[in-house]
């Protein structure tokens, strides 16, 4: 016992890289243990009803790319690819290649319980962030505690939408719990341009995953440049192009895959994804018409981020509106769901540190990046509780919590409680038919304010 109780002393010793670890991987159980359990046996014992990833892997152990008996029925044609008579799997690879010996072991994508798999992976992120938060407080880039930064992890873990998308599994969702955790992982190399061959892994996996994430480069781009800078005001280019070259390499590993893909299923040889515009769905034309980014689709996408709330019921409806009220499937605006970014706004006396100030701006424009192109985007993000293409660039928003030291007192209690409060309400209520009453659905996609 005394051995024990003292290795453990040992491991959780002040500073030390083993309390460090042992921290995130409690981070980590905790999470799991709470996604599992808001998740339900659905998720854990039998495969989603759109295991597309599944589907894909399955598809590759039969040495081909098209599912030959087309979409199967339980998934009812949502989101696959019709292409001269083929049917593919068209969103990025990287779940999939996951995913790829489980179901080999599974037998069949119908046998591998894929949003188990998600469950599985859905803690990492949370514990991947509380090491990014610990690497800026232990190299002076912010003001947070040990104890500080366990907080912003776990309200992370249940005060933003991640908590909704970590427990549903299917294809939409279980891109961006991988991309999230890759997200973490790429900002813990990145800074101080550390790690320049992980950190281009990293942003490889998010175009392999979530492709708007991929503009978070930014990141590792300018902190490569500040750590290149020389005592003279010079840079030294030599270890510079060094750090680029490391950087870029995984990158394009990345974008060679993509254009493989592209090259065996229709003939084009671009790393660029465009294949979504096959789609079997009802909106296609719309695609068609605009493309898959465009600026006719910001204004719809920046209603719905920034000002759609629950619609309450009208004077005199009673029991009539089903609910005391419902939600917009377009989702929830960000703010509404997690009021913690709202102290993004107004940063601690940055003027003061100047490492600080530069790496809060560094971190604002590496979210901005993926954030305009997710506003252009063609969806925006239907179906959903809150505004889940937010998870493209959380990790940098709470960088910026961190960094900005606003101090956690009453309010900022208060508003990280409004959020976990709301979050944990629609990762139980969510795409859970017996809450469907909160929700309103339409189909065309075209409503998005409560009709009058």
């Amino acid at each position: 016992m005394a051995h024990g109780a003292g290795l453990m002393a040992r491991w959780m010793r002040p500073e030390s890289r083993s309390r460090r670890l042992l921290l995130a991987a409690l981070v980590y159980v905790l999470c799991t243990g709470a996604y599992a359990a808001v998740a339900g046996p659905d998720r854990l014992l039998q495969h989603t009803q759109y295991n597309h990833y599944a589907l894909l892997a399955d598809a590759w152990l039969h040495r081909r790319q098209s599912l030959p008996n087309g979409p199967p029925a339980y998934a009812m044609n949502n989101d696959f690819v019709d292409y001269q008579g083929k049917t593919y799997i068209s969103f990025p690879a990287l779940p999939a290649m996951l995913m790829l010996p489980f179901v080999e072991l599974s037998g069949s994508a119908e046998n591998f319980r894929d949003g188990q798999f998600v469950l599985w992976l859905s803690g990492l992120a949370p514990a991947f962030l509380f090491l990014v938060l610990e690497k800026l407080r232990r190299t002076g880039r912010a003001p947070r505690t040990e104890r500080e930064n366990l907080v912003l992890a776990f309200l992370f873990a249940f005060g933003t939408v991640y908590f909704f998308t970590a427990v549903e599994g299917t294809v939409w969702f279980a891109a961006m719990v991988v991309a999230t955790a890759a997200s973490a992982l790429y900002v813990l190399y990145a800074l101080d341009a550390e790690r320049p061959l992980l950190a281009g892994a990293m942003i490889g996996c998010l175009y392999l995953s979530r492709p708007p994430a991929v503009w978070m480069a930014l990141l590792f781009a300018l902190e490569a440049l500040r750590v290149s800078r020389t005592s003279g005001g010079r840079f030294d280019v030599r270890a510079l192009g060094r750090r680029y070259l490391l950087f870029a390499l995984p990158i394009l590993v990345a974008l060679a895959f993509v254009a493989w893909t592209n090259w065996t299923r229709y003939g084009r040889a671009t790393p660029v994804y465009f294949d979504h515009q096959y789609l079997s769905v009802a909106w296609r034309s719309r695609m068609i018409r605009w493309g898959m980014l465009s600026y006719h689709f910001l204004a719809k996408n920046l209603g719905v981020s920034l000002t759609s709330l629950p619609w309450m019921p009208p004077p005199g409806s009673g029991p009539s509106f089903g609910a005391p009220f419902k939600i917009n499937e377009h989702g929830l605006a960000i703010w509404f769901t997690t009021p913690l970014y709202l102290w993004l706004l107004w940063p601690k006396r940055l003027e003061d540190h100047p490492e600080r100030r530069w790496l809060y701006v560094v971190a604002a424009l590496s979210a901005a990046l993926p954030a305009v192109m997710d506003l252009l985007y063609q969806n925006t993000g239907w179906r959903q509780f809150g505004y889940r293409f937010s998870n493209d660039y959380v990790v940098m928003l709470f960088v910026m919590l961190a960094v900005g030291g606003r101090p956690m007192r009453w309010l900022f209690a208060s508003a990280a409680a409004w959020g976990v409060a709301w979050n944990l309400f629609g990762a139980i209520t969510f795409d859970r038919a017996r809450f469907d009453r909160f929700y309103f659905r339409d189909g065309s996609q075209t409503v998005v304010y409560e009709p009058d």
